[in-house]
């Protein structure tokens, strides 16, 4: 029960409270709190940073917690927080809606939102936090409150996007969306090509119209050479995504992979594989905005040394809805048509970590003249301390004054923490 998806994470709580209900979430909050113990939120388990599990404190475990009411006529769903993003578009599809959460569907959707949740429909639809319409929290004093746009907007506003620093989310309103068969898929491209698809890739990103989201990833081949892949899904109507994605399927001469119409559902499955539970996990983040020569020299140059065969260099793209948002009108200020740059080293083996580690650190370096002073919360490592602050950009101290009036004394601190500030 206190293992999670990353496998570098080895803590042990005193203590594991397995919520079936709001009610137990509200007395496990008021027992940390008398006892003086820390306190973790377990919901999907999938953030690199393993805050989910405490040392020595009690673990809240509301994984359990997976009833959802989809109100087709509305478009809106109320989930509770320890589905996963397969449980819930399994819902929403048998209605043909959707709203846009991660990639992976084994994700939580929980921790995906509060943190923004960037995933293949943000293009057209945004970002998970954007269409979040409420939130049932358990705040510090153990009471249960509900923000909304009508009811505790200054925490409706921090909780999209400012993390799990404000209370225990049990529940998620949730705007949905017609979305059913989608154009999807990628192609794969050999070491010869590599250069020349990553100039592509960003010159076809760059243009390309809101129904359409896009990621490329660098990896390595079998003999250690640079590979590039390319992924799309495209919402709209099938012809006009077929003109849309006709210079992807001209490019180049691809050594695999397909796009073709694909049920939503499936395609969200699609990335499992490649993450299994078990494997030792350390990410280096930030944003990118422009693929330079440069930036492609350096990319390729590392991913020709890459240690694991299941480590990858992602630049998913942050594009139409979701780049237009005001910065200031959610808590997730990193608004702009740019990439989230994901160096995702995984292993199998411990005795292999400081390899991984160590070219991981050194290709983030490598590529730190490139990259924003900024990072998605959701990729923030254990040991990132010092970049909180740019994970939250222009809205730190906003989300300070939040903080304060919602939990001055910090309790809710096993996170990616935000300091009680002055209250404004």
């Amino acid at each position: 029960m206190r293992r999670v998806f990353n496998a570098m994470i080895d803590r042990r709580p005193s203590m594991i409270l397995r919520c079936a209900g709001v009610a137990d979430v509200m007395q496990g909050v008021r027992f940390a709190r008398t006892h003086q113990l820390p306190l973790s939120i377990h919901s999907g388990g999938h953030g690199v940073a393993g805050t989910a599990v405490c040392e020595g404190g009690l673990m809240l475990d509301i994984s359990g917690m997976k009833g959802i009411r989809v109100d087709p006529e509305q478009r809106t769903a109320q989930a509770q927080a320890g589905l996963l993003l397969g449980e819930f578009d399994h819902e929403t599809q048998a209605f043909g809606l959707a709203t846009p959460l991660g990639i992976v569907s084994v994700t939580g959707i929980a921790g995906l939102t509060l943190g923004g949740g960037l995933g293949w429909l943000n293009g057209k639809y945004g970002l998970a936090c954007d269409n979040m319409l409420a939130a049932d929290v358990v705040t510090a004093d153990g009471e249960l409150l509900t923000a909304s746009a009508t009811e505790h907007d200054d925490l409706y506003w921090a909780l999209r996007g400012g993390g799990g620093n404000f209370g225990v989310v049990t529940a998620l309103t949730y705007q949905l969306h017609p979305v059913t068969t989608v154009l999807a898929g990628g192609l794969g491209f050999p070491p010869e090509q590599a250069r020349d698809a990553l100039r592509f890739y960003h010159d076809f990103a760059s243009g390309a119209p809101d129904e359409l989201s896009t990621a490329g990833s660098v990896a390595r081949d079998a003999e250690g050479r640079p590979t590039v892949w390319i992924a799309v899904c495209y919402c709209g109507p099938l012809d006009e995504g077929e003109r849309v994605l006709q210079p992807l399927r001209s490019f180049g001469r691809p050594v695999g992979g397909e796009i073709g119409p694909v049920p939503y559902q499936a395609f969200q499955c699609g990335a499992d594989a490649s993450m299994p539970p078990g494997r030792q996990h350390f990410w280096k983040s930030s944003y990118l905005t422009d693929l330079t020569d440069g930036a492609i020299e350096v990319l390729l140059e590392f991913a020709a040394t890459i240690p694991s065969p299941y480590t990858g260099i992602g630049l998913q793209q942050m594009t139409g809805v979701a780049s237009r948002m005001d910065p200031r009108a959610t808590a997730f200020a990193h608004r702009d048509r740019q990439y989230d740059f994901l160096i995702l080293s995984q292993w199998e083996d411990p005795a292999d970590s400081d390899r991984n580690i160590d070219w991981t650190r050194r290709c983030f370096e490598a590529m730190r003249p490139y990259l924003k002073e900024a990072v998605y919360v959701n990729n923030l490592g254990d040991q990132e301390h010092d970049r909180v602050r740019a994970a939250y950009g222009v809205n730190y101290d906003r989300l300070a004054a939040v903080k304060a009036r919602y939990d001055p004394e910090n309790f809710f601190c096993l996170n990616h923490n935000i300091a009680p500030g002055v209250v404004i």
